[in-house]
């Protein structure tokens, strides 16, 4: 069947308009049980179609894709050993609460929103394109800074045995106020553009992630749709006393130059200057 595969893709190379290839492609890849690779290959397929000709694939090609996501709508309980814990996020906190209780060793559980330095994953489609592709369109989200987390984790050796602490940033914000704050502070537009699941799947396979990864990115942002990641506390400003950094404030220690170039992380240097301008605030 890998034969198959090579010989269909050097036939869909050299016409890619030809959609009975691309439908064989889907199949192939499906039955070997590669559904993401099949899924990408029909939306190569679509936008193909749309840039060259200006058209949508024929009903035999979406029949064949519609067909392909229904094989995968299996009832809950179905799949022996049950779903992977890759983007289970909420399940894994619960998992590892219980088996250190279980243990009886001192602990303080530490809990986390999402990280504002996720970002940092759509840096090269921003330098390229000015644009963030993700599927998580109205999702709010309470994405935390790392120095808040470092700052807590620091402060709760002693005396917290026993509690958990969620710790979160100030605000649920979206992604369109993440794209709005980058604007301001990088000099140029960036937008942010909601995508379908499958497209943003597909997108971390060819970008070279392995499946697991890319599959288990996309529960994440279904899981951010889901507000998992929308509740914000007050654990950094009880247990630190002051306000948790926003994202403005994260925003603020990116270099001008990322508009231009690949993102890099926050230095320790402007981190420590932005904490010095901070607090003469």
């Amino acid at each position: 069947m890998a034969d198959a595969v090579r010989y269909a893709e050097r036939l869909l190379r050299e016409e890619p308009l030809r959609e009975q290839t691309c439908r064989a492609l889907i199949r192939l890849h499906d039955a070997r049980g590669d559904r993401a690779r099949a899924v990408s290959v029909y939306h190569e397929c679509a936008a193909t179609l749309e840039r060259e000709l200006g058209v949508e694939p024929s009903a035999k090609t979406r029949a064949t894709y519609d067909a392909l996501l229904a094989r995968d709508e299996q009832p809950a309980g179905t799949r022996l050993g049950g779903p992977p814990f890759v983007g289970r996020t909420a399940e894994r906190a619960r998992l590892a609460a219980a088996w250190l209780r279980a243990s009886e060793i001192p602990s303080v559980i530490l809990r986390s929103s999402y990280h504002m330095t996720n970002v940092l994953f759509f840096a090269e489609s921003i330098r390229s394109t000015g644009k963030i592709f993700a599927p998580v369109d109205g999702a709010k989200i309470a994405m935390v800074d790392r120095r808040d987390l470092a700052a807590v984790a620091a402060l709760t050796e002693d005396g917290h045995d026993g509690r958990t602490y969620l710790i979160s940033g100030p605000e649920a914000i979206t992604y369109h106020d993440v794209a709005s704050h980058l604007s301001q502070v990088l000099g140029k537009t960036v937008e942010f553009v909601d995508v379908p699941d499958e497209a943003a799947t597909a997108a971390a396979l060819q970008a070279g992630a392995p499946e697991w990864m890319a599959l288990g990115i996309g529960e994440v942002h279904r899981q951010l749709k889901r507000g998992i990641a929308a509740q914000t506390t007050d654990v950094v400003r009880m247990l630190l006393e002051r306000e948790p950094y926003s994202f403005a404030d994260f925003a603020r220690t990116l270099p001008r130059s990322c508009a231009d170039a690949r993102f890099t992380p926050p230095d320790a240097a402007r981190s420590r200057a932005l904490e010095t301008d901070r607090r003469a605030r």
